[in-house]
This record gives C-alpha cells, sequence and structure tokens, in this order.
C-alpha cells in the first residue's frame, strides 16, 4: 500500500472539490479572477451564508485564499494545492502501468512458449 506524507491534505482537496457547488465556485475564480463572496453568490440559488460555508472549506483546503479591504471579502483561486492532487494521480498511474507492463511479459512469455 503506498503512504502519502500529506494524506491529511490530499483528503481535504477531495472533500472540498467533491461537491458541485464548490467546483463550480473555484471554476468562476480560475475564470473570472478574485471576487468579491457577494458576486459570487449572485449566480447561485441559495443564500449568501450557503456560499459562504462552500468558500470556507475550500479555503480549509487551501484551494482559496480571502482577502479583506474594508468590509469587502476577495476571494481568489489558489491552485498550488491541485498539485498534490495531480501527483497522487501520477502515483496511480505508475503503479497501474507497472503492473500492465508485467502483464504484457507474462503474456509474451506465454506465447513463446506455446
Amino acid at each position: 500500500m503506498v503512504e502519502y506524507k500529506s494524506d491529511k491534505n490530499l483528503t481535504e482537496l477531495l472533500k472540498a472539490m467533491g461537491d458541485t457547488t464548490r467546483r463550480a465556485l473555484l471554476t468562476q475564480l480560475c475564470q473570472q479572477g478574485p471576487s468579491r463572496v457577494t458576486d459570487l453568490a449572485d449566480h447561485y440559488e441559495m443564500s449568501l451564508n450557503a456560499i459562504s460555508k462552500h468558500i470556507k472549506i475550500l479555503e480549509k483546503a487551501q484551494l482559496v485564499h480571502r482577502k479583506t479591504i474594508g468590509r469587502t471579502h476577495w476571494i481568489e483561486a489558489n491552485l498550488k494545492q491541485i498539485n498534490l492532487v495531480e501527483n497522487w494521480f501520477s502515483e496511480l498511474k505508475s503503479i497501474w502501468e507497472l503492473r500492465l507492463d508485467k502483464l504484457d511479459e507474462i503474456m509474451k512469455g506465454e506465447m513463446k512458449n506455446d
């Protein structure tokens, strides 16, 4: 079994990205750049409080940063954390590629023996 040094961070990331609304918020922030919380909420049929809760989960996973200027809260995407997910998928892919290469060797060996 493969162990990950940043398993807790990876878990937080996957939980945060597992929700449709949070993925949409993150996509919106990547496309539009830093946005006010109220502007983000205008795109959804839910309360400002509900959007704020989603943003807090994204903040906990370090996928977004909040900057407060006066009474205005600006939210900005932070995609550095995505590298953890990319690395995890790369490791899984490598494991499967090694297994498939070994299976290919076995199959070729059996075909030569026939």
